[in-house]
């Protein structure tokens, strides 16, 4: 398929990346050209801003994850029927997995996916030496793929004179500049950028800072850019490959495949980190997915066979999900009884006894899992792992990802967590009877046998329900 796209990365972390990449996304919008989105790496928030401004889901490219085939068919999959693709890199171009390797890098996406890239260099301080820096990035690689630059935070007066020398000494397009736009700044907190709705007048921001940017970049040098992008051949589903790969009747192999389930899913402002791929894989596999609040609902939704409870900041609501007793008590009787449930990060930490909020003051949770959840000065785990299951391994490998600044009194032992690079291992996991619930936050293409087993579980619980009923 032909795809114009084109990655946006940048020297490192702090560099105006998701701020441009959403002026652009606007802009695009404005120009009226159907644009998809997505983001290098396991970040969630960052896609809500894209989805912010296109108006539909930004999904993750992840080659930690996933196999480079895999990357190319979500990429394909999520971008159909688009004019154009736009990728927000992750931290600085060349960094990946342990800080030495391009594993996992924005480069080692650009280089799966054969995507030009547009370097965005943060020119605070700077003037003559971007020429170095920029032919630095362009020389660190034999084929660095990128194809073009932009300068942030440079004034208008300097633009012309860097433009002509950064074009001269390394044969780089320079593709525009964006000026400081301190009113259009997306705030931060310990996870990384607030979320979308609790930003004042985003929508005036974003459409202000299209407009800048209409003014001051070369739009359509990106577009004449994203088009030289090689021609995306779109591998086989991966879902279709895992199904071919499992002894499942032929009957279970089909669209509506097999477990027919409904899955209750906690989505609200305590609980919002999704990847839009997670739901799609569920949907191939049968699962119909049934939105709840844990704030604002007092009951669990009726007729469901299973509970997912992704991350977010429950530390944020401690007091609000404390107060909804009932929803507390829904919960934890459902599980006495059976029902299955995957939780994650926020979720598990909702799971546990008690936990504190962002004062330490404890609130009572669940009681599901004993212990208590408690906040910790510093990143308490961060980055990729690999999980292994100790015993009655159904599920091989897990590719996962954690980045809390809480830990438990309890997190579990059924699993071991290894890092990518290096010896370090430790235990993790709640693996008792139907749950399944810890820190790591699992992308279900890189190991379908997980979501796979949990509906499989569902479909039992559902047949053992009808059986209570008759």
């Amino acid at each position: 398929m032909r795809l114009p796209r084109v990655l946006l990365s940048a020297c490192s972390s702090g560099s105006g990346k998701t701020l441009i990449t959403c002026g652009l996304l606007q802009a695009l919008k404005n120009r009226r050209i159907k644009t998809a989105a997505f983001k290098c790496g396991p970040d969630y928030i960052d896609p809500m801003f894209h989805e912010k401004v296109i108006g539909t889901g930004s999904a993750n490219l992840d080659t930690f994850f996933t196999s480079p085939e895999c990357v190319r068919y979500l990429l394909a999959e999520n971008a159909a029927g688009c004019d154009l693709a736009v990728i927000e890199g992750v931290m600085g171009y060349y960094d990946g997995i342990a800080g030495v390797t391009q594993t996992a890098s924005a480069y080692d996406l650009a280089c799966v996916t054969e995507t030009p890239v547009i370097l965005l260099v943060n020119s605070a301080g700077m003037s003559g030496s971007l020429a170095a820096c920029v032919k630095g990035f362009l020389e660190y690689e034999k084929d660095s793929r990128i194809r073009g630059v932009i300068f942030n935070q440079m004034s208008a007066m300097l633009y012309p004179r860097i433009k002509a020398l950064v074009e001269e000494r390394t044969g780089v397009r320079v593709l525009g500049y964006v000026p400081r736009v301190e009113e259009c700044a997306l705030d931060s907190r310990h996870l990384g950028l607030v979320l979308p709705q609790e930003i004042f007048a985003l929508r005036e921001k974003l459409d202000r800072l299209a407009h800048i940017l209409e003014e001051t970049l070369d739009i359509d040098g990106i577009l004449a850019l994203a088009r030289e992008a090689a021609e995306l051949h779109k591998p086989e589903d991966p879902l279709e490959i895992f199904l071919e790969g499992i002894h499942e009747k032929p009957a279970e192999k089909e669209p509506d495949r097999g477990a027919q389930v409904r899955i209750g899913v906690a989505s609200d402002a305590a609980f919002c980190f999704f990847y839009k791929d997670n739901f799609r894989l569920l949907r191939g596999m049968g699962a119909q997915l049934v939105p709840f609040s844990p704030l604002a609902d007092t009951v669990l939704p009726e007729d469901i066979d299973g509970l997912l409870l992704y991350g977010g900041y429950p530390e944020l609501h401690a007091a609000e999900l404390e107060t909804n007793i009932r929803m507390r008590e829904s919960i934890r009787s459902a599980l006495a009884q059976g029902m299955p449930c995957m939780a994650e990060c926020g979720g598990f930490m909702y799971l546990h006894e008690e936990m504190e909020d962002m004062e330490g003051r404890l609130h009572e949770m669940t009681g599901v899992i004993k212990g208590r959840a408690f906040r910790t000065e510093r990143l308490s785990r961060f980055g990729y792992v690999t999980l292994q299951k100790h015993e009655k391994d159904v599920y091989g490998e897990v590719p996962a990802h954690e980045f809390h600044y809480f830990d438990s009194t309890n997190c579990g032992q059924a699993f071991s967590a290894k890092k990518p690079a290096g010896n370090r291992q430790w235990e993790c996991m709640h693996a008792d009877g139907r749950l399944l619930a810890g820190f790591p936050h699992l992308y279900y293409y890189g190991n379908p046998a997980v979501p796979w087993e949990f509906l499989k579980q569902c479909a039992c619980y559902k047949k053992e329900r009808a059986g209570r009923s008759v």
